[in-house]
């Protein structure tokens, strides 16, 4: 059996060849995994559980089918679509779990998280992110209607798109100094995450052992996924995992 992680898939309309990548992945090979998890960003904006923009519904009805096929689905909030629910959770058949949460991974205790609260130096979308995720904001924004919402989270994600883009590479990138102190909170040596669209294996050491952050890929030019077992974790692209007798 294996184990797999994907995050910032970002599907949207404009991406056609994206979404049948992930139509593949559900109705493929993903089927005879352990379980599935989506590590945040599954989609390019997500408004609310009433968001019926296209293809959202046809990825909701995807990611049914996928679960009814009887593999755990578990879905992690990012920072496009901090706004899924419980609505979302009970049409996919998904389970919704907290940033961070902590498994046990083929017998090794692992830290899943999307990430964006590891980019500490970027102060300025730690203001926005905590100001975003409250709970009274969230609620709030959810008693606007549906086209005043869709409009309003475009428009911020435009800005935060590119405010992104202005600032230097070592500001948005996760601080090793945060990445440690999470680590050492949860008491693990493996972390696992996406946001920051870095692609890599970064070993390093924690109290003098090994520890180990996998960091997942986005699905914009490429795309990536983690297959985890009992040897070592392996990033691969979508298609060669389709492609590989796991």
């Amino acid at each position: 059996m294996h184990t797999l992680f994907i995050s910032d898939l970002h599907l949207c309309q404009e991406r056609p060849d994206k979404l049948e990548l992930f139509r593949q992945l559900l109705r493929g090979k993903a089927r005879q995994a352990k379980a599935l998890y989506i590590l945040g960003d599954l989609f390019e904006a997500w408004a609310g559980d009433d968001d019926n923009t296209p293809p959202h519904q046809a990825i909701i009805s995807e990611l049914a089918e996928f679960s009814r096929s009887g593999t755990p689905l578990y879905v992690m909030r990012g920072n496009r679509d901090f706004l899924i629910g419980r609505d979302f959770a009970r049409k996919t058949g998904g389970e919704m779990i907290e940033d961070p949460t902590a498994i046990m991974l083929y017998g090794q205790k692992t830290l899943l998280m999307h990430g964006d609260t590891l980019c500490t130096s970027d102060t300025s979308y730690q203001l926005y992110r905590k100001m975003a995720n409250n709970r009274l904001s969230i609620a709030l924004f959810k008693c606007l209607p549906f086209f005043i919402r869709k409009r309003l989270w475009h428009g911020v994600r435009h800005l935060t798109r590119k405010s992104s883009q202005q600032k230097p590479p070592e500001i948005v990138d996760v601080q090793q100094s945060a990445v440690v102190s999470v680590m050492r909170e949860y008491g693990v040596r493996t972390l696992i995450h996406g946001h920051t669209h870095r692609e890599g294996v970064h070993p390093f050491k924690i109290d003098g052992a090994i520890a180990t952050r996998y960091v997942l890929g986005d699905w914009y030019e490429k795309d990536s996924i983690l297959v985890a077992d009992k040897y070592e974790p392996r990033l691969l692209r979508v298609e060669a995992y389709l492609d590989e007798n796991v």
